[in-house]
């Protein structure tokens, strides 16, 4: 069907353009105006992994500053659908919340009017073609450096460049058609006419995906008297309408959080459209009123034209700024994620699209679903040691907990794994290698260590799934030697189990990197133990030899869970702050350092 469709435009626009250049003249400059806007998003895409993103998360924690920053960017990159990505890209990572997300979209609307106020007062008014060639040459010139930045900034000429060529282009072809056709015999007045250009506007915008296109078309129709003013003003309504589908589409292979975004800047653009295209012709009066304090001429529609996609977006800021917070409240509401059953396949939560964008939320995502599944694989550990995560999550002491749970609580591991592991580690191992592949060697070393995290979490799943066999046989053994030594396994990990939970819900640093040096010191001394223990009770013959082996082997795979975990912890801890990273890693031990404190004093048998 997309391909009929593609086959229909084609053929149109050919017997349009044979029948009239002017036509090509205008539909070029579209394209190559939209290659423009293209180009300067892929500009600014060099510097949105460093510098820019660091800058978003600090400006962003209140919502004036939001506010404040979607404005700023959007002037500098003239897009607002790259701001709108990025929004939605950072919110889906957990970066920024949907309020601050909300205040960037109210900041980017604003921005765009600088566009308008740009093309109307300086593109319209001089051979604005002069200025690009020389953009299109040093953009070219730059773009064939090595050096990133120096890419980012050939491209963001060359977009400009090639945005300037193709505003020449369509007020050229405007131009030229008042010598052949009026193309004001076909507008509309009244409240149909309004509406009916309104869905035009919505319309073209959404073909385009680009709202700076829609609106340089229609100042230079405008211009060129093509257009009346009154219509001009329902294009630009429908043109901020359109212009939300650009976000919406960007949500598509977003998260949910991504998607209430994209809803909020829906609603925002559309209820401001509805409201205000029923006082057209009041602010219309209230334009001509307010223009000579601007220096507008009474005649200069283009301008005019400007002002009003100003207050338009200035409406929409006073409208909603102060009822964002019940705004969330809706999209909260309308957006819930979906809860998966015990019975059902859990998939992953955060893992999406649009996380690929850029750098700092490919490394964000990754790390909250490897959070996701060591909670999943946690609970099955707690549940092989044949108790509940709800019990290590408790306050009870530990040996309480396995006077409470003397029973062997049978559960198919194979079935866990298929139903809440395996989907999620390979969803999480494929879009570790996808963001690897995409980005530099810098960020690599950021998303190799959670990629290995999560090879760790299932590495100890399999340990506990092998320990899991004689878990179940001797827990309820005769014997009360080896009931005792598999007790113990159980007390090691359940406290190893919690200790891990502390070191992820503590807000103290101080508090984590030493929970996890204890973690590392207490899993090497465990082990230590163990063998000592085990020699023992092999000695003195209070276990048989089938016992010792099983218990040799469910030692070395609770010292595995141990340590793997312990790894887990250590990774997952140190890059969840990726600006104090260095600082955690100079404070938690080393591989040598626990080496030496494990073997400066002698380990003591339980037995």
């Amino acid at each position: 069907m997309k391909r009929l469709l593609l086959l229909v435009v084609i053929l149109a626009l050919s017997y349009a353009f044979i029948q009239s250049k002017n036509i090509l003249h205008i539909a070029a400059g579209v394209s190559i105006f939209l290659l423009g806007m293209q180009s300067l998003e892929e500009g600014f895409r060099f510097f949105v992994g460093g510098f820019l993103d660091k800058f978003l998360k600090k400006i962003t924690n209140n919502l004036y500053k939001s506010i404040l920053f979607g404005a700023i960017t959007t002037t500098l990159m003239q897009s607002s659908g790259l701001v709108a990505v990025i929004a939605i890209s950072f919110i889906s990572a957990g970066l920024i919340s949907i309020a601050q997300g909300i205040g960037i979209i109210l900041g980017g609307n604003i921005g765009t009017t600088t566009g308008a106020w740009l093309i109307a007062g300086l593109g319209l008014k001089i051979n604005i073609a002069t200025y690009a060639l020389p953009m299109l040459v040093f953009g070219t010139l730059f773009m064939f450096q090595e050096s990133k930045r120096l890419k980012g900034i050939g491209y963001a000429l060359a977009g400009l460049g090639f945005s300037f060529l193709g505003i020449a282009y369509m007020k050229e072809g405007f131009d030229a058609f008042k010598e052949t056709i009026d193309l004001t015999q076909y507008s509309a007045d009244g409240f149909m006419g309004l509406i009916l250009f309104t869905l035009i506007g919505a319309g073209m915008t959404i073909i385009m995906q680009s709202s700076h296109a829609s609106l340089v078309l229609i100042l230079t129709a405008l211009s060129a008297s093509q257009i009346t003013y009154e219509n001009a003003i329902a294009l630009t309504i429908g043109a901020n309408i359109g212009t939300t589908v650009t976000a919406i589409i960007g949500a598509l292979g977003a998260g949910y959080e991504g998607k209430k975004l994209a809803g909020a800047h829906f609603l925002i653009n559309t209820l401001t459209g509805f409201l205000l295209i029923w006082f057209v012709p009041q602010f219309i009066h209230f334009i001509d009123l307010t223009a000579p304090f601007l220096g507008i001429p009474k005649n200069d529609y283009p301008l005019k034209l400007a002002l009003y996609h100003t207050y338009f977006n200035l409406i929409c800021v006073l409208l909603f700024a102060p009822v964002v917070h019940g705004l969330v409240a809706l999209l909260n509401h309308l957006f819930k994620p979906e809860v998966t059953s015990e019975n059902e396949i859990d998939d992953v939560l955060f893992i999406n699209d649009v996380a690929l964008d850029f750098p700092d939320t490919a490394q964000a995502t990754l790390l909250k679903e490897t959070k996701h599944l060591y909670n999943n694989v946690f609970d099955i550990i707690a549940k092989g040691l044949s108790v509940t995560k709800e019990d290590i999550t408790s306050g009870m002491e530990i040996d309480d907990i396995l006077k409470l749970r003397t029973k062997a609580m049978i559960v198919n591991m194979d079935d866990y794994y298929e139903r809440r592991i395996k989907e999620i580690y390979g969803k999480i191992i494929n879009f570790a290698i996808l963001a690897q592949g995409k980005f530099a060697d810098e960020s690599n070393q950021q998303l190799i260590p959670i990629k290995n995290a999560t090879l760790g979490i299932v590495e100890a799943f399999k340990a506990s799934k092998h320990m899991q066999k004689n878990m179940l046989r001797y827990l309820e053994s005769d014997n009360e030697y080896i009931k005792s030594e598999y007790n113990h396994i159980r007390k090691n990990l359940i406290k190893h189990l919690r200790t891990m939970q502390m070191i992820f819900n503590t807000s103290e640093e101080d508090v984590a990197v030493l929970l996890l040096s204890k973690l590392q010191l207490d899993a090497q001394k465990y082990d230590i133990a163990a063998n000592k223990s085990l020699d023992t009770l092999i000695r003195t013959n209070k276990i048989t030899y089938t016992m010792a082996t099983s218990l040799m082997n469910d030692t070395t795979y609770a010292y595995t869970i141990a340590s793997e975990l312990t790894k887990v912890a250590h990774t997952l801890f140190i890059h969840s702050n990726a600006e104090s990273k260095e600082g955690r890693e100079a404070l938690i031990l080393n591989e040598s350092e626990v080496t030496d404190l494990t073997h400066s004093t002698e380990p003591r048998s339980h037995t």
